[in-house]
């Protein structure tokens, strides 16, 4: 919704019920309710991974987005993709 008015109180689906060693969401605009994590602000989640390079690291963390959902859910598609610009050329 941004910079609009944006829904909240969506229930979000898929997030991982244990922490993974290579991976991490991080919650922003998160709230609990009736047992559920809802939306509750503009940039909700942040997924991150880490890997052996640039390249697994982003399919990592995109692999946990597709996992993850709410009604209207967006998220940025073009992370990294410099640094793997970079990655390739070595």
């Amino acid at each position: 919704g941004y910079p609009d008015a944006y829904e909240t109180g969506d229930i979000i689906e898929g997030l991982p019920e244990e922490e993974m060693a290579d991976t991490k969401v991080f919650h922003a605009g998160t709230a609990e309710k009736d047992g559920h994590i809802v939306t509750a602000g503009g940039r909700v989640l942040c997924v991150t991974a880490l890997g052996d390079s640039v390249t697994e690291a982003q399919q990592k963390a995109y692999a946990l987005v597709d996992r993850i959902s709410w009604k209207n859910m967006q998220y940025r598609k073009d992370i990294a993709y410099r640094a793997i610009a970079r990655e390739q050329k070595d």
